[in-house]
């Protein structure tokens, strides 16, 4: 399992610099642009991986790590990103985001953890059991969906301009996220 876990921190730890080269000074079309009503902007999601790396991630390994199943887990609010991204630019929130990941990944490995904590249960709120090391691996699948939500949005602000080519590119039969 520490092999995994140093798989993981090499997505991880990238993802802020990922996102930055994405969206960062994007004109508001990038930025703003959806797929339809009730569906993310690239601004969404930036916003909302802020708000993941305040109230969730961290939150929940340490709660696994000190009361394994005793405590669940406060149910993750995925919408509070709307309230807590106002008035903020993009740049603000990349920022934001690349301060709290950092903080996350050096306090994440000063843990040094074992292949045993990976094994360690706590309680989630709606699928009952989980494991420190399905946490973490989420953390990571977490990421990289986003990633993709991000480009597949971006990338359907062209449907129609496109033309015929939209045959030949997957991206634009993706669904919604």
């Amino acid at each position: 399992m520490a092999t995994q876990l140093a798989e993981a921190l090499e997505i991880l730890s990238r993802t802020p610099d990922t996102l930055t080269s994405l969206v960062q000074g994007l004109s508001p079309k990038w930025l703003n642009g959806t797929e339809g009503p009730e569906t993310w902007s690239p601004y969404d999601v930036v916003g909302h991986m802020v708000n993941a790396e305040t109230t969730n991630w961290m939150v929940r390994l340490n709660i696994i790590l000190d009361h394994g199943e005793s405590k669940p887990f406060t149910p993750f609010d995925r919408f509070a990103h709307k309230q807590t991204s106002q008035g903020k630019s993009v740049e603000m929130l990349l920022q934001e985001f690349a301060r709290l990941r950092q903080q996350n990944m050096d306090t994440l490995r000063s843990y040094n953890l074992t292949e045993a904590d990976f094994e360690t249960l706590g309680q989630h709120p709606e699928f009952g059991q989980v494991k420190l090391g399905e946490l973490l691996a989420t953390w990571v699948v977490h990421d990289l969906s986003h990633i993709r939500q991000i480009v597949r949005v971006m990338a359907k602000q062209y449907t129609v301009e496109v033309g015929p080519w939209q045959a030949y590119l997957p991206i634009f039969k993706e669904g919604k996220s």
